[in-house]
């Protein structure tokens, strides 16, 4: 078929064109605020302490004895044998002195006032302004938030 002609039906003309555009933006809905609050408070302890402390008592002996004696308990108080060699005619051990160490235990009640510090989270949430994606910065005032570093 040679050259067709077009038909007036075939004919087409754009009128209009359309175009879409999408974006994406931030809009603040509200604001959040975190504060920590640390406080103290005072706590009493009672516990009971033990003390002890030692006593020594050194008691002359000065007998003579064939063996050397060794460290001994009687009830809470530990003998330690001191010897010593002396020249006679012959050689004889001879019991010196004993020291004595015994130990004494006293309990008393101990009270005491403590300071400890504790901390709480403080969140404030605020709405944003409906004709305004901005939102004014507030903090909690400091009568009812005290800075725990004692700063304005």
């Amino acid at each position: 078929m040679p050259d067709q002609e077009q038909r007036p039906e075939d004919l087409r003309i754009p009128l209009h064109v359309e175009e879409v555009s999408v974006f994406r933006r931030e809009v603040e809905k509200a604001n959040v605020q975190i504060a920590l609050i640390t406080g103290t408070r005072e706590q009493l302890l009672d516990k009971e302490l033990t003390h002890v402390r030692v006593e020594i008592e050194r008691v002359p002996i000065g007998r003579a004895i064939e063996v050397v004696p060794s460290i001994s308990q009687e009830g809470d108080t530990t003998i330690i044998p001191v010897m010593e060699e002396i020249v006679v005619v012959e050689r004889r051990l001879v019991l010196k002195e004993e020291v004595r160490i015994r130990r004494v235990s006293t309990k008393e009640q101990h009270q005491e006032t403590v300071v400890l510090r504790q901390q709480e989270a403080l969140i404030t949430r605020e709405e944003a302004d409906r004709h305004s994606n901005r939102i004014p910065p507030t903090l909690p005032s400091f009568e009812q938030h005290p800075n725990p570093k004692g700063e304005k």
